[in-house]
């Protein structure tokens, strides 16, 4: 938590420091990019699974959940570059993070995305995935946090409260926590979101449309700058 206050800090500090230099002209346009990157926030963005591994699958359109991921994550992307923040994603593709498919690729998989986070000095980190229940009335999104990490858990309620207030929200979830691998990559604040339940007709009819993935996207996105603000 003190590396975010710390780094929120750096934000609004460079932010005046090039206000005042635009006006009096000492900084020249390089230098200010130069500052202004400096500042930038660090999110990790993992899309769950992948390759081989599908993770659940929709009950009525046999949808992979890994699919789903990968194309709410890159909106959610788009989301924070738009923002000005820099954005690191642990997987771009369908393909997974774990070499060849042979026994123990999912721990290799886990440990790479652990690694990319690690690597590029994560802020924050959200992850993306979808739920599956045997009761099919279970619906709705659900963020996830690690019980030791204070941090994690204010994000977390900020981005549950975000999907609550989205149009097409059915159930307000609350928060909960987690025992995961991914939010234990890192002292600062990482979620797990699993945005419906692809075990329920309507969250499957949702999660599947452009639309609702675009609109769940900037819920998060949504949830996580309040959570800085």
């Amino acid at each position: 938590m003190k590396i975010i206050t710390l780094k929120k800090t750096v934000v609004i500090t460079l932010s005046l420091i090039i206000a005042f230099g635009v006006t009096l002209g000492i900084f020249c346009g390089v230098s200010a990019r130069g500052v202004a990157a400096q500042s930038q926030l660090i999110v990790v963005i993992d899309a769950g699974h992948g390759g081989v591994d599908a993770g659940v699958r929709g009950m009525e359109t046999d949808v992979k959940e890994s699919d789903i991921n990968l194309a709410i994550a890159k909106k959610l992307k788009g989301c924070f570059v738009n923002a000005g923040f820099k954005v690191v994603m642990t997987r771009s593709t369908n393909g997974g993070l774990y070499g060849m498919p042979t026994k123990g690729f999912k721990m290799r998989d886990m440990k790479k995305r652990k690694q990319i986070i690690e690597e590029n000095k994560a802020d924050l980190v959200i992850s993306i995935h979808q739920n599956k229940c045997p009761y099919p009335s279970r619906r709705g999104g659900t963020v996830f946090f690690d019980k030791n990490s204070e941090g994690g858990k204010k994000l977390a309620n900020s981005i549950q409260s975000s999907i609550n207030q989205m149009d097409e929200c059915a159930k307000k979830n609350e928060a909960l926590v987690g025992d995961y691998y991914m939010l234990k990559c890192t002292p600062n604040p990482s979620v797990i979101v699993e945005c419906g339940f692809l075990s329920n007709p309507d969250d499957e009819k949702l999660l599947i449309s452009e639309e609702y993935q675009k609109n769940i996207a900037y819920a998060i996105f949504k949830g996580a700058v309040s959570y800085y603000s």
